[in-house]
């Protein structure tokens, strides 16, 4: 378990000003979040949601979280001092979920959103998960659904980890359908309320 009492270096207090700096879409808001503590001697989060545009539509349309964790002796595992690991979710319409390739789409749209931005790293891993579920009893009303969550980490190659927290973003409003910023990139369908 890392030893709390050592305080964060500089690297490490470098990397989070880089990480708060990260410009992003105004639909997504970003917030501090209490980082996991047992999984590296430093540890800095990010919980994002993308609201729409629009004031009429009050619910969240994809959440996030983005951990930044930071060994000043490195890890073996990682290939270096620092690793990111985020999460992404968000819902889809149904028949988009039942799409064998949804998974391998938000994978790539992870790697091209990173790509895109500079970010340097290396060693990424991740899964894609499908989540379709039907409601029964008094839950019919809500009808069928999809939902789809990655999650992945990977091993930044410096401490400029603006980059990575702007992929991230793109990542997660792709993901929620709004259109993408980069050229060439197809957004999936919003999920519509039935109601």
């Amino acid at each position: 378990m890392p030893d709390r009492a050592t305080p964060p270096s500089r690297e490490f207090e470098a990397a989070v000003e880089s990480m708060r700096a990260a410009v992003v879409r105004p639909e997504l808001r970003i917030e501090d979040f209490p980082a996991p503590g047992s999984l590296a001697p430093n540890a800095s989060a990010l919980a994002a949601d993308v609201f729409p545009g629009r004031h009429a539509d009050d619910s969240p349309l994809g959440t996030g979280r983005f951990v930044l964790l930071h060994d000043p002796d490195g890890q073996e595992a990682w290939g270096g001092r620092f690793r990111v690991v985020c999460f992404a979710q968000a819902p889809l319409e149904t028949d988009i979920g039942l799409d064998p390739f949804v998974a391998d789409v938000a994978w790539s749209w992870l790697v091209d959103a990173l790509d895109s931005r500079g970010a340097r790293y290396m060693a990424a891993s991740g899964t894609a998960t499908k989540i379709l579920s039907t409601g029964y009893g008094e839950l019919a009303k809500q009808g069928d659904g999809a939902q789809l969550e990655l999650r992945a980490s990977w091993s930044p190659l410096d401490g400029d980890i603006r980059p990575h927290v702007e992929g991230w973003g793109e990542l997660l409003c792709m993901l929620a359908g709004l259109p993408p910023r980069s050229d060439g990139v197809t957004a999936l369908p919003r999920r519509r309320n039935r109601g």
